[in-house]
């Protein structure tokens, strides 16, 4: 497996505060990264050592497979979106991003016809105003076709996604998805910018990496010992849920009054089906579903760092 991004040791500490611990990250070329994490987790200062805004304390970080270090050294083979991009207002579109391809040092003729083609990628080929009259979610595009300019192999974006009303998010995301084959890493702490977008995921928390995983492991680790039953009738819910008990089952209420929730013993998730379908019959139960459980991202998120 080749790694667009792979830290060792990772360290940023301030003088009273252990920002980023000890962080091991490998994320593979070419995949979609939800970097995930509370307020206050992490996430911009590991972004900022990543890209060599911030001088890291201790540790080492590769992209692609090149050392990288404080001042961004390797800036070639990465794009950056910061959490707040700035840009000069007076400028058009057309012109900042002419002016990225110069300081890029990409030939006039072929810059003219990257500028135009980003332009039209993040939506803003029809756009004559002057930045100073762009939206927010404008801004956001922007500045990813901003970071996008220098055809980079690695794209980091902070919080892209943060302030914007909801088409502009959608917007944003859609942008995200049509990058095939660049790796794109991008922090959040909404769990809904990840759960459509991305096929690998970091989690961190109190500056320590908790979760790097591929995200349909993720989803299968979490799934694959429970399932949950749901009745048409709150009282026949209830019902299982006391039968349920009194057979053995790891059974749990949850807070929608419909369902029960049921926890397979030693994995064994068949056996858990035949006990479950026998108190059904005995007892005449209406079920409108029955199957494995699959957890929504939030729940997969919330037990993740309550291990820290």
């Amino acid at each position: 497996m080749n790694l667009a991004v792979q830290t060792q040791d990772l360290r940023k500490h301030y003088k009273t505060t252990h920002a980023v611990n000890d962080v091991n990250i490998q994320v593979p070329e070419g995949c979609c990264c939800g970097f995930l994490g509370k307020n206050g987790a992490g996430k911009t200062t590991t972004l900022k050592m990543l890209v060599g805004l911030i001088r890291p304390t201790a540790g080492t970080i590769h992209l692609v497979g090149q050392a990288q270090s404080f001042g961004g050294q390797n800036s070639a083979v990465f794009g950056y979106l910061p959490d707040v991009p700035n840009f000069y207002g007076y400028m058009k579109g057309e012109e900042f991003l002419t002016l990225c391809a110069r300081i890029c040092k990409i030939p006039p003729g072929e810059a003219k016809q990257r500028v135009k083609s980003l332009l039209k990628t993040v939506g803003l080929d029809k756009t004559r105003a002057p930045i100073s009259g762009y939206s927010r979610g404008m801004r956001q595009r922007l500045g990813i076709a901003q970071a996008m300019i220098n055809r980079p192999q690695i794209i980091f974006m902070d919080e892209p996604m943060s302030a914007l009303d909801p088409m502009g998010r959608k917007d944003v995301a859609e942008i995200i998805q049509s990058l095939k084959g660049t790796t794109v890493i991008f922090s959040t702490h909404i769990l809904a910018d990840i759960e459509n977008t991305c096929d690998y995921i970091l989690i961190i928390e109190k500056g320590k990496i908790v979760t790097q995983e591929n995200m349909d492991s993720l989803r299968r680790r979490h799934s694959e010992n429970t399932a949950k039953i749901r009745f048409y009738q709150e009282s026949e819910a209830r019902l299982f849920y006391d039968k349920a008990q009194s057979a053995g089952l790891d059974a749990q209420a949850l807070e929608i009054p419909l369902e029960v929730a049921l926890t397979a013993k030693d994995g064994q998730i068949e056996a858990l089906s035949r006990e479950t379908t026998a108190i059904v019959h005995t007892n005449n139960l209406t079920v409108e579903s029955f199957a494995a459980h699959s957890p929504s991202l939030e729940e997969i998120f919330y037990k993740e760092i309550s291990y820290v």
